[in-house]
């Protein structure tokens, strides 16, 4: 928990203050100053909806971070239903906010190994097999992610880039 901040999921575990769908937020209009939307619209049904909602609770000139995955595998809670690209996180943003900055948060050397995590994963029967190859990869692998700082420096990195995201501001 940190505090002056609500943590919102679909499901109620530890750490979640508030479980409900994100299309139907349970907040009055304009009471947050920031949303953060991380690793969400690729699971939702209508990501339109749910930034009609964002936009709702966020205050006049608040901020809204949104992070999305571009290449990455897989990944249902419950569903997976999309990628985004910066350019489609604007659109979807609309006239409604303001870009502030863009970009992207992991490179494409941590979609290499995450991939390459995956794949190994496929090849094992058991179900232990894989929650532990899944431990040992990423921590052998990890070191590797380094690579990306120079990639996401040199602005190419978007051609296989893991995460990208926008920072928006609501206008008016």
């Amino acid at each position: 928990m940190v505090p002056g901040y609500v943590n919102l999921d679909l499901f109620a575990m530890p750490g979640v203050d508030v479980a409900a769908d994100a299309a139907q937020l349970p907040f009055v209009d304009g009471v947050f100053t920031r949303v953060e939307c991380d690793a969400v619209l690729e699971h939702v049904k209508d990501p339109e909806r749910v930034m009609a909602e964002i936009h709702r609770v966020l205050a006049p000139g608040g901020y809204v971070h949104l992070v999305t995955p571009f290449c990455h595998p897989f990944h249902e809670y419950p569903r997976d239903y999309r990628r985004f690209t910066p350019d489609g996180l604007r659109e979807l943003a609309g006239a409604r906010f303001e870009v502030v900055a863009q970009g992207w948060r992991t490179g494409p050397t941590a979609t290499l190994l995450l991939f390459t995590i995956e794949y190994a994963k496929l090849l094992l029967p058991w179900k232990a097999w894989r929650v532990v190859a899944h431990g040992v990869l990423g921590w052998a692998l990890f070191p590797l992610r380094y690579l990306d700082v120079p990639l996401l420096a040199s602005g190419r990195a978007g051609r296989i880039g893991n995460h990208c995201y926008v920072w928006l501001r609501k206008r008016g």
